[in-house]
């Protein structure tokens, strides 16, 4: 039996576990991690790096994209920024330029800063609907 990283155990497990708004969360947070990860590449002049984990900021986006339930107006709207952060990111990684990263991480982090509030209101509702019952 081959023993397993704890670490790698819990990020499994968290993955597994987590509901759907938390899965998108996980996802804009991975974006951030590669975005950040590919400016830093680019101050080392690590052009494989910053290619790498721009193609997984990317990756990252179209998976938002795919996600989206189209039946919403607020979708088509997101996919359109989707979609621009999309082709910001091929730039960025076709002029090697930060800031076009910094522009799509200002982005993902406003996207990501208000999922986390959805999910935390959306959580005080449901404890809130379940003490009144």
């Amino acid at each position: 039996m081959a023993v397993q990283n704890p670490y790698q155990s819990y990020q499994q497990n968290s993955v597994n576990t987590a509901s759907p708004g938390e899965l998108t969360l996980m996802l804009y947070n991975g974006c951030l991690k590669f975005i950040n990860l590919a400016k830093t590449a680019i101050d080392q002049n690590n052009l494989e790096e910053r290619h790498t984990n721009i193609l997984k900021a990317e990756k990252i986006i179209q998976e938002l994209m795919v996600t989206l339930n189209m039946d919403y107006e607020v979708s088509k709207n997101m996919m359109a920024l989707y979609d621009y952060m999309n082709r910001q990111l091929i730039q960025a990684n076709i002029k090697n330029d930060k800031e076009l990263l910094e522009e799509v991480e200002g982005m993902v982090t406003e996207f990501r800063d208000t999922w986390k509030q959805a999910i935390q209101l959306n959580r005080q509702k449901q404890y809130a609907e379940s003490g009144q019952a």
